[in-house]
């Protein structure tokens, strides 16, 4: 079983295996990297809030969704991504035992509901272009139940650990907590399973499903609507090029995480040292700036205010380039609508 070590120094912690963890100079360029990617989560998810809550514009059932990630997100910097800078500037684990748990949860909470969130905008994107229940106009009450059951579904599979089915440990190089994926005991296996099938590949084929689908109808109107200015041709591939992003984003953040707890759970005797362990959870942790940088700044309505917000008032540049995503979407709604 893996040592529960929470108050050791940056010189004497040493991986499962023996090894110094990592260098005092090393923990400073990691706690560096980590604020890097922290401030501007926690900058561009706080705008993303507030400017919500400040314009009623923002305030449609299909950007309920990006909110919801917003908070994840920002919950996600504000308890694994500031705990990861002080940790590695001190270069130990300062909370104890109790403190490990507690982060662990909350930023395996939060870092699920932001994932499940991602699956949720690629569902709903599909059934409000794709129509495959019909004419239902998509509502508030539909946007509330996504969003309750992204929550449910993240609470659901991360309070286990609290009750004995799994455990929540130090990970990496000693700063941070998640699910034990290095423990061999048979329940805790049992848990991490389960626990990548419904957090990370079920979201994932959510995902492909959707988008797949919602490609696919785009690709059926492109072909039926021949207009002379290509409006729909272009729409189509800029709407290509967003999903391909997000897909991208979305493997680039949570496989290489996932990869390795299935590495370590199918190969127990595999030796992973504690770095290597670590930049899989960093790539994880970045996606709280990758989100609302994608799903959020790269859409015109949110940017309309969130810019001039971040800028104290200032407007910036119109942007006078049509958005063909937008025609694209209008179009295809209104062609693949039944009659």
């Amino acid at each position: 079983m893996q040592p529960s070590v929470y108050f050791l120094n940056a010189s004497s912690y040493v991986g499962p295996y023996g090894e110094p963890a990592l260098s005092r100079t090393g923990f400073i360029i990691l706690s560096i990297i980590m604020a890097i990617f922290t401030g501007p989560a926690i900058i561009l998810n706080s705008t993303v809030i507030i400017v919500s809550l400040m314009h009623k514009q923002l305030r449609q059932p299909l950007n309920f969704a990006l909110v919801n990630m917003a908070v994840a997100d920002l919950g996600t910097a504000m308890t694994g991504g500031v705990l990861s800078v002080v940790n590695n500037a001190q270069g130990y684990f300062s909370l104890g035992r109790t403190g490990c748990v507690m982060e662990g949860f909350s930023v395996a909470l939060f870092g699920i509901t932001s994932l499940c969130t991602v699956a949720l905008i690629a569902v709903e994107r599909m059934f409000v272009v794709c129509k495959p229940l019909g004419q239902i106009v998509f509502q508030k009450k539909h946007a509330f139940g996504g969003i309750a059951l992204s929550w449910l579904w993240s609470l659901t599979w991360n309070l286990p650990p609290l009750f004995g089915w799994g455990r929540y440990e130090l990970e990496g190089v000693g700063t941070s907590c998640a699910p034990d994926w290095h423990n061999r005991d048979p329940q805790n296996v049992s848990y991490i399973l389960a626990y990548f099938a419904v957090c990370f590949a079920v979201p994932f084929a959510l995902i492909l499903a959707s988008y797949g689908k919602l490609m696919w109808t785009l690709h059926q109107v492109s072909k039926m609507a021949c207009l002379a200015d290509g409006a729909v041709a272009k729409g189509e591939m800029k709407v290509a090029s967003m999903v391909v992003l997000m897909v991208l984003t979305f493997l680039i953040s949570w496989l290489p995480y996932a990869s390795l707890a299935m590495l370590v759970v199918y190969n127990p005797d595999v030796e992973v040292h504690p770095l290597v362990g670590t930049v899989p959870v960093y790539l994880a942790k970045s996606s709280t700036v990758f989100n609302p940088v994608i799903y959020i700044y790269l859409n015109k309505q949110f940017r309309k205010y969130a810019v001039p917000f971040l800028l104290c008032g200032k407007e910036p540049l119109e942007d006078d380039e049509a958005s063909e995503a937008a025609t694209t979407v209008e179009i295809a709604t209104s062609k693949v609508s039944p009659a």
